[in-house]
C-alpha cells in the first residue's frame, strides 16, 4: 500500500508484488533478499548499502516472547531513494510480523514528508527495541539469581543455556545494526555519488547510534550477570556435591568403630577373655553403641551433619 509521502509497505511479498508496487531495476540480491522467507535460527545480517540508484536496508527488530522466554527477530527489509521509501516486512515463524504504526504516529505527530527521516523513525525503533531487550534480559537474568537456590539444577542450567543463547543472538544483529548506523553518519551512503542524507537527518541517527552504543553496553553487561549467576550455579553445585561427601564420610566414620570391633572379636584365637564370658556379646553390642552415640554425638557438635 502507499501514501501521501510515498511510503510503500509489503507483508510477506513475492517478487510480482514487488515488481508491481515499485518500478525499480532491483539488484538480484537485494530482490532475493526481499522475497526470501524467515529462516528460524539463521537470521540475515542487518545492512544499509548504497546501489547507485538507491539504498537497501535489512534491520532485525528484537522481541522477547515473555510466554516462551525466547528471542526472536522481526525482519523488515527496506528500498530507499530520494522520493519514496519501501519496506517489506516479514513474518517470523510462531510470531508476529513489525507494526508499523509506531513509526506512523511519529511521523504522522512530525509531519515528516521525507522518505529519509521515515527510515530514520524506522531505526530509531530498532534502538528503541534493543534497548528494551537488554533490559528485559537483565531482569530475567536477575530472576534466574533469585530462583538458583530452589530451582533444580538441570532447570538452571538449562536456562542459562537459553540465556545465552539469546544474547549471541542479541550481539550478532546489534553490531551490524549499529554499523549500519554509523555508515550515515560517515557519509558513506550516497544514491548516485551524491549524499542521500542531508546534516539535520545525519545528526537524527546519531541519536540511533548512541541509542544503539548504549545497548551494546547493555548487552555486555548482560553477559557478565549471565557468567556471574553461572559461576554462582557452579559453585553452589560444588558446595552441594561437598556436603554429600562429608555425610558419606560420617556414614563410613560411625561405621569404622562397629566394624573393628567385630573383626576384632572375629578372630581365631583362643585366648580372647570376652568371648567366654556370661556377658560377652551384650558387652559387644553395649560397646558398639556406645561407641556409635559418642561418634554422631561429636559429629553434631562440630556440625558436620
Amino acid at each position: 500500500m502507499a501514501n501521501a509521502v510515498n511510503w510503500f509497505d509489503l507483508l510477506d511479498p513475492d517478487r510480482e508484488q514487488i515488481g508491481q508496487t515499485v518500478s525499480l531495476d532491483l539488484h538480484p540480491r537485494a530482490l532475493d533478499q526481499l522475497v526470501a522467507p524467515v529462516v528460524p535460527g539463521n537470521p540475515p545480517r542487518p545492512v544499509l548499502e548504497s546501489h547507485g540508484t538507491y539504498v537497501f536496508g535489512v534491520f532485525l527488530i528484537p522481541i522477547l516472547d515473555r510466554a516462551s522466554e525466547r528471542v526472536y527477530g522481526q525482519e523488515v527489509d527496506l528500498v530507499l531513494t530520494r522520493d519514496w521509501i519501501l519496506t517489506v516486512r516479514k513474518t517470523p515463524k510462531d510470531g508476529v510480523p513489525f507494526d508499523r504504526e509506531t513509526v506512523e504516529e511519529l511521523r504522522e505527530a512530525a509531519h515528516i514528508e521525507s522518505p529519509g527521516m521515515i527510515a530514520y523513525y524506522l531505526v530509531d525503533e530498532v534502538a528503541e527495541r534493543f534497548l528494551d531487550l537488554t533490559d528485559a534480559l537483565n531482569e530475567g537474568i536477575d530472576a534466574l539469581e533469585d530462583h538458583v537456590e530452589d530451582w533444580p539444577s538441570d532447570r538452571v542450567r538449562r536456562r542459562l543455556t537459553e540465556l545465552r543463547h539469546d544474547l549471541l543472538l542479541v550481539r550478532r544483529t546489534l553490531t551490524p545494526t549499529r554499523d549500519a548506523a554509523r555508515r550515515v553518519i560517515d557519509n558513506r551512503i550516497e544514491l548516485d555519488g551524491e549524499e542521500l542524507f542531508d546534516r539535520d537527518l545525519e545528526l537524527h541517527f546519531a541519536d540511533a547510534f548512541d541509542k544503539l552504543l548504549r545497548a551494546s553496553e547493555a548487552l555486555e553487561l548482560s553477559r557478565d550477570l549471565v557468567a556471574g549467576v553461572r559461576d554462582y550455579h557452579q559453585a553452589k553445585v560444588a558446595n552441594d556435591q561437598n556436603e554429600v561427601m562429608k555425610r558419606l564420610t560420617v556414614v563410613a566414620s560411625v561405621l569404622l568403630v562397629p566394624t573393628f570391633i567385630v573383626g576384632l572379636y572375629g578372630q581365631n584365637f583362643e585366648d580372647i577373655p570376652e568371648l567366654s564370658w556370661h556377658y560377652g556379646y551384650a558387652f559387644s553390642w553395649a560397646l558398639i553403641i556406645v561407641t556409635t552415640l559418642l561418634q554422631l554425638w561429636y559429629y553434631r557438635w562440630k556440625r558436620w551433619i
